[in-house]
C-alpha cells in the first residue's frame, strides 16, 4: 500500500501535527494497513474491541483479545493470520476464537471483567492477560493480571502491587489501568503498564501539561520486583467544539529486546473528542529510573523515552485508536516488523485498522 498525506480529517478539522522538538527515528518505514469489516461475525462472535496482540512465531499466527466486557459474548481471544512481508500486508484473516474462563470453568458474567492486552508465555505458551476493573457506580473492583491456557481455561492471578488496588480515592482511574503487558528477560518478567497516572499522583495529561503514570515490573509468578514513572505527554489538541474531553495515556508496551529487561516500547495514544486520535511509540530504559515502587512519584527519576515514531509523520492517514502492539516477523533486509492493531470500540465510527511498520 502506497504512502498517503499525514493528515487526520474529522468533519471539517485536519490534524497533521508533530511534537515540538521531537524527531522521530528514520530508520522507521509504513508497510501498509488493513482495515478488519465492522462487526464482522466469526464463530458467533462479534469481531471487535482488540486491544491486545501478540506474535506465535513457530505457527506464523497471532493471539489477539477482544475488550468485550461479556456483553456481545463471554470475553474471549482470537488466532489470526495476519500475513506482513516486503510488499505489504494481506488481509486479516481469523482462524480461531475461545472464551476465557474463571477458576470454576464458566465463563466472565457480562460485565465482571475488561479485558485490554494478552501477551504468549514464552515459557508455557498459556496467556497473560490484563484486565482494568470498575471504579463507577460505587463498584469498586481491582484490576488483575490472569494466566489462561490457549483454549481460555483458568490458571492462576498473579500478585498485585497495593498501590494499584481500587480505593476510595486512591487507585486507578476508571479506564486508566492495566492496558498494557509484555514480557521480557526471557519471560522471567512480566511488565505492565497503567494507561493513566494514579489517582495519588495527580491529575491527567491536559493540553499544557503532561502526567506521570506508572510502569511494573514483576517475576512471572512471584513478587512484585519495581515500579517506574512515566512521563505521558501532553495532549496534542484540545477538544472541539467543546473543551475538556481529551486525554493520552499509554496503551501498549512492548520489550524492546527479549533478553533485556530495560528497554522497551510504549504506544502513547491521544484523543481530543470532535478531533481525532494522535498515536506516537517511544523507546524507553528504565535501567537509570527510581524504583516507586509503594513511594510518591513525585521528585522521582523517570524512565528515559526517545521518540521512534509519529504515526502522523508516517503517511498513514486517519490513524484510529490504537490500543495494541507486538513484533511480527523479520523481513529479508534484516528489518523488523511491528503490527499494531486499533481497538473500535464496537462503533460504526470506528475502525478495526491493523498497521505493519519496518524497524531498523
Amino acid at each position: 500500500m502506497g504512502r498517503r498525506v499525514a493528515a487526520v480529517i474529522f468533519g471539517a478539522m485536519v490534524v497533521g501535527v508533530s511534537a515540538p522538538g521531537a524527531v522521530a527515528d528514520p530508520g522507521v518505514r509504513v508497510l501498509g494497513e488493513q482495515v478488519v469489516a465492522h462487526d464482522l461475525d466469526f464463530q458467533g462472535t462479534v469481531v471487535g474491541g482488540l486491544s491486545g496482540i501478540d506474535y506465535l512465531a513457530d505457527s506464523g499466527e497471532y493471539v489477539l483479545i477482544s475488550d468485550d466486557r461479556s456483553e456481545k459474548g463471554p470475553a474471549r481471544t482470537y488466532t489470526a493470520r495476519i500475513p506482513v512481508g516486503e510488499t505489504g500486508i494481506g488481509p486479516v484473516s481469523f482462524t480461531g476464537t475461545s472464551p476465557l474462563r474463571r477458576a470454576d470453568g464458566t465463563v466472565y458474567p457480562p460485565k465482571s471483567v475488561d479485558p485490554e492486552d494478552i501477551r504468549v508465555d514464552p515459557w508455557t505458551g498459556d496467556y497473560f492477560w490484563t484486565q482494568e476493573g470498575e471504579r463507577a457506580g460505587g463498584v469498586l473492583a481491582d484490576p488483575s493480571v490472569r494466566v489462561a491456557r490457549a483454549d481460555g481455561g483458568f490458571v492462576a492471578e498473579l500478585p498485585m502491587p497495593e498501590n494499584q488496588r481500587m480505593r476510595p480515592g486512591s487507585g486507578p482511574r476508571q479506564n486508566q489501568a492495566l492496558e498494557g503487558a509484555t514480557f521480557a528477560a526471557g519471560g522471567a518478567l512480566f511488565v505492565t503498564a497503567l494507561e493513566g497516572p494514579l489517582l495519588q499522583d495527580g491529575p491527567g495529561a491536559t493540553t499544557t501539561a503532561g502526567a506521570t503514570t506508572r510502569i511494573t515490573v514483576q517475576a512471572r509468578f512471584g513478587p512484585v520486583l519495581a515500579q517506574y514513572a512515566y512521563p505521558l505527554e501532553s495532549v496534542f489538541a484540545e477538544s472541539y467544539p467543546e473543551p475538556g474531553q481529551s486525554s493520552n495515556g499509554v496503551t501498549a508496551i512492548l520489550a524492546d529486546n527479549a533478553l533485556d529487561p530495560s528497554r522497551f516500547l510504549v504506544v502513547e495514544r491521544a484523543f481530543a473528542k470532535g478531533v481525532g486520535n494522535r498515536v506516537r511509540i517511544f523507546e524507553i530504559d528504565t535501567a537509570a529510573a527510581s524504583n516507586v515502587l509503594d513511594a510518591p512519584i513525585a521528585g522521582a527519576r523517570p524512565v528515559a523515552k526517545r521518540l521512534v515514531a509519529d504515526l502522523a509523520d508516517l503517511g498513514i492517514e486517519a490513524v484510529d485508536n490504537i490500543e495494541a502492539m507486538t513484533w511480527g516477523p523479520r523481513l529479508p533486509s534484516g528489518e523488523r516488523t511491528l503490527v499494531l492493531v486499533a481497538d473500535n470500540n464496537f462503533a460504526a465510527e470506528q475502525r478495526t485498522q491493523v498497521i505493519a511498520l519496518a524497524v531498523r
